[in-house]
């Protein structure tokens, strides 16, 4: 039986997603895929509207995982020449930063459904909802 995410690996999620959310990608979400395959705990997976940003989020989410006080880089990249759809494999996270078009078309999410998701909300986002709610 394979492990749920580990918590280095949910730190890395966050950190990514976060990074993601910043650089305005949209639909975010972190599937733990730790039952299923052995190679990884997490995907992240988030979308942008254009090559540009997809590259733009690329690079935030690197720099991000380095910047942690365990830093992380990542093993595996693929995909930038095109900047359609970027992979970067952190061992215990892969994210996966696509093409809006890309991201409907081959449908991870729906691919990974039985897997469940790990609740990320961006920081930006709550920190408005509770500055407004005071």
């Amino acid at each position: 039986m394979l492990l749920p995410v580990t918590e280095r690996a949910l730190e890395l999620a966050m950190a990514a997603a976060q990074a993601a959310a910043d650089k305005k990608a949209q639909d975010i979400v972190i599937i733990d895929v730790g039952e299923q395959l052995a190679i990884t705990d997490a995907f992240v997976i988030a979308s942008a509207s254009n090559e540009r940003q997809v590259s733009a989020i690329v690079d935030a989410v690197e720099e991000a995982l380095l910047n942690l006080p365990e830093k992380a880089k990542p093993v595996r990249r693929e995909g930038e020449r095109q900047g359609r759809w970027v992979l970067l494999d952190f061992i215990d996270v892969v994210v996966h930063i696509q093409h809006a078009e890309e991201r409907e078309f081959y449908a991870l999410d729906k691919l990974w459904k039985d897997c469940p998701s790990l609740n990320y909300v961006d920081r930006d986002m709550a920190d408005a909802e509770a500055t407004g709610a005071a």
